[in-house]
């Protein structure tokens, strides 16, 4: 067996190579995600809508975005409860939707939804921080365009046609 070869080591690379070994450890240790303070088990535990006798009480909707507060005030209109009825009820399976405007709630992370973007459906596996933002944020309805050179009579220099 070969003996590895004793390289001489300056003050610079030994706070380097800690510095690396450091950032390693860091990279291995998980942070437990929270959203607006609350971790995932605590969220699943809080209503939606707040109870009627106390409104000030804790909910999903108070703790939502503004613009998001305001729609879950005014009540999930019928194509949005029936796909959280359908997300409630399935058991892993993915769920296909043309409700592009349903807000992502905590009850739904976890769960496969395929969102219509007007072709096709895209399936999104919806994981924790998208908690707030809207179905059709994240399955695009417009490509982008990729352009070649241009073609034949583009310009005039591609007009000229050589004599020889």
């Amino acid at each position: 067996m070969a003996r590895k070869k004793k390289m001489f080591r300056s003050a610079k690379m030994a706070r380097r190579q800690a510095r690396k070994r450091r950032s390693k450890i860091s990279e291995r240790r998980k942070k437990e995600f929270k959203w607006r303070g609350y971790s995932m088990d605590e969220l699943s535990e809080i209503p939606l809508y707040p109870p009627e006798e106390d409104p000030d009480a804790v909910s999903i909707a108070t703790l939502m975005p503004s613009r998001v507060k305001r729609s879950l005030a005014r009540g999930l209109d019928q194509e949005c409860e029936k796909l959280l009825d359908r997300i409630r009820n399935s058991n892993g399976k993915p769920i296909r939707t043309h409700c592009r405007g349903m807000y992502i709630l905590p009850e739904m992370v976890g769960s496969t939804i395929g969102v219509h973007d007007g072709q096709k459906f895209v399936n999104l596996e919806i994981i924790p921080p998208m908690i707030g933002h809207s179905l059709g944020e994240f399955s695009k309805t417009r490509k982008s365009v990729t352009h070649t050179g241009p073609g034949v009579g583009a310009t005039r220099s591609s007009q000229h046609v050589s004599l020889k």
